[in-house]
């Protein structure tokens, strides 16, 4: 159990290192100078990359030779496309791709 001094002590920690996460790229980036070009490329790259990765991680486990054989995943992962290319919207997309695997997984298999 925390007392109460280690528990304040705890969230004014927490609460400067959150102040200094916001400020600091406006300390080290002043708008008034040219954005780093590292970082101009990182900018273009990084998006990609990272839903990449996302897409690799949410399908690594897929056992087509057991049952269900990767349905539930393969067909969610349709939905989340195609509803995408139809509304344009990435929350709605991902809400109906979510909706249609935990529906799946929890009361089809």
């Amino acid at each position: 159990m925390i007392d109460i001094q280690h528990s304040v002590l705890i969230v004014l920690i927490i609460s400067l290192v959150t102040i200094i996460l916001r400020i600091g790229p406006a300390w080290i980036f002043p708008p008034d100078k040219p954005t780093p070009d590292i970082l101009v490329y990182l900018s273009k790259v990084m998006p990609p990359a990272v839903i990449g990765m996302l897409i690799i991680y949410c399908f690594r486990n897929i056992d087509f030779t057991q049952y269900p054989f990767g349905i539930s995943e393969i067909l969610s992962g349709i939905v989340t496309i195609t509803s995408f290319l139809i509304t344009k919207s990435t929350i709605l997309s991902i809400l109906f791709g979510t909706i249609l695997y935990m529906f799946m997984i929890q009361v089809v298999f």
